[in-house]
């Protein structure tokens, strides 16, 4: 065998792989679809869409890929540490609910079991409370207060470097193993790619320490193949083969490993399994792509008309309201100059039908004129905008499918899916309007087609007791395949409510305890 183990991509679950892996006395490998990127590789505003967006055909490579389906539009990350290089840092622990729903409830304790997992995943990705309100944390404490839930707005736990305000430091976190870091200088450019190495982005972390035990990673590289070598259960290993992700003339390498652990993503992973259940790998469950779900989210920007306060100092996502029960509320931030994103908003109407909410847009223009002219004469949208990111416990699911030409659509089964228009996200936007003395906006897929957007897409490879409930047991294993896991958003098994991160790293820490030291190392 060439490698002991080759992991399909370099996000949160694929880096705790990584790492915990090499810890154990394997052989490693890690192939991601993206580029490298170090911090004077990120853009400095997203208008350079080039190094911003993954668009292969337009030659653009950057950190951050949109992709729109039938019943969902996705914001999902690209490169060497996958969603981390362009995810808000958020790192909360879901609320009870999330451990007790889902094909994976009766499993284990999982509130009990994974409480030293998310206390791990804290300290290797530097967990630490935000220590500065701005003027955007500001507005949500009045957002609080106006709606009986004053004192309720929490400084969000994030993994970045605040100690020694921009001044370089020698590694903080891993007794001088890892890189150096420099203190947050609270830009708000965290979802554009920190250009200030304050960001604990993975590659920082986990992946770095891995590779100081000898994992390599190849990056610029996709995976189209997977496929037993000998016994069809994958006994005595695998082949993997991957092609050139960013060139023209694409060729393909193929190389042998005992272990394989699918970490893509969603959108990656179960497309791949899709695809390999068809032809390779045909004793994967019929469970694949079934119970995708999103934290059933709503995406609506607030831009400020009047005043002069700075809305992009501050980090990403610097506190979180618990608004009831089943939701939460954080407000996002891009930094100055990082406008791009207006260019798909559209004035935030709800409605039943395409006709109904055109109708509503053009009433709403022809009524408020004066609005509309100050929002066009706003030069710098992010330092006067906040992206309201509305989420809940509640379930819905959609179902992914490959279609005939190898791409994949959603369906939906049953009654349940992610809804575009979320009654209480709709009437605190509203409450937020004025707060901000702005005017709210949507991403445009909503209220042109009704499709709500997500950045946290989960699912889709879920855990259940047998191969008719899941696609992977409570050890992340495949069912129908030795030594094969899943360790990425797709084994999500519920709806966290909240920002999943934390969540799949505390998981993929949980299943590489599973695994057993390198016979050599024992």
């Amino acid at each position: 065998m060439e490698y002991d183990y080759i992991i399909i991509g370099s996000g949160f679950g694929g880096s705790v792989s990584a790492l915990r892996l090499s810890e154990k006395g394997y052989k490693v490998l890690v192939i991601e679809k993206g580029k490298w990127y170090h911090s004077d590789d990120f853009p400095r505003t997203n208008w350079n869409v080039s190094r911003w967006l993954w668009l292969p055909s337009l030659r653009w490579f950057g950190i951050m890929k949109i992709t729109i389906f039938r019943h969902v539009g996705i914001v999902s990350g690209t490169g060497v540490g996958g969603g981390s290089l362009v995810y808000a840092n958020t790192l909360p622990i879901p609320k009870q609910a999330f451990f007790q729903t889902g094909s994976w409830a009766s499993l284990a304790n999982w509130e009990q079991e994974l409480a030293p997992y998310y206390q791990r995943a804290h300290q290797m990705l530097g967990a630490s409370p935000n220590p500065r309100f701005f003027d955007g944390e500001k507005a949500l404490e009045q957002l609080a207060s106006d709606i009986g839930k004053a004192g309720e707005v929490h400084p969000t736990h994030v993994a970045i470097y605040f100690d020694k305000y921009g001044k370089t430091q020698p590694d903080p976190y891993f007794g001088g193993k890892g890189p150096e870091r420099k203190g947050c200088i609270y830009c708000g450019a965290c979802m554009t790619g920190c250009r200030y190495n304050a960001k604990n982005t993975l590659d920082k972390n986990y992946l770095y320490l891995a590779q100081q035990l000898g994992a390599e990673i190849l990056a610029e590289k996709e995976v189209t193949d997977v496929r037993p070598v000998g016994a069809p259960d994958g006994s005595e290993g695998y082949e993997v083969t991957f092609r050139d992700a960013t060139r023209f003339f694409k060729t393909s390498t193929t190389m042998r490993t005992r272990g394989v652990v699918f970490a893509g993503g969603v959108l990656g992973t179960v497309s791949l399994l899709l695809k390999l259940k068809q032809s390779s790998l045909p004793r994967l469950s019929n469970m694949v792509g079934k119970q995708v779900r999103t934290n059933n989210e709503s995406l609506i920007a607030v831009t400020q008309l009047e005043g002069s306060a700075d809305q992009s100092q501050g980090i990403a996502i610097g506190a979180i309201l618990h608004t009831d029960e089943h939701s939460h509320l954080e407000l996002c931030r891009y930094g100055s100059g990082s406008g791009a994103w207006r260019l798909s908003f559209l004035p935030f109407v709800e409605g039943s039908n395409l006709v109904v909410r055109l109708f509503k847009i053009l009433a709403d223009v022809v009524l408020h004129p004066r609005q509309y002219w100050k929002y066009f004469r706003v030069k710098d949208w992010a330092k006067n905008s906040q992206v309201m990111l509305f989420m809940q416990t509640l379930n819905s699911t959609i179902t992914f499918r490959r279609t005939w030409w190898g791409s994949m659509r959603t369906a939906v089964v049953g009654d349940e899916k992610p809804t575009a228009f979320i009654p209480r996200a709709i009437e605190l936007a509203r409450k937020f309007e004025k707060i901000m003395h702005g005017k709210a906006f949507a991403f445009g897929l909503t209220p042109l087609m009704g499709i709500p957007g997500t950045a946290h897409i989960l699912g889709g490879a879920v855990m259940g007791d047998s191969p008719e409930t899941g696609v992977i047991d409570a050890q992340n294993r495949v069912y129908g395949y030795q030594n094969m896991l899943v360790c990425d958003g797709s084994m999500i098994s519920a709806n966290p409510g909240v920002n999943p991160a934390l969540s799949i790293t505390a998981i993929s820490e949980k299943a590489m305890d599973s695994l057993p030291q390198h016979p050599d190392k024992s």
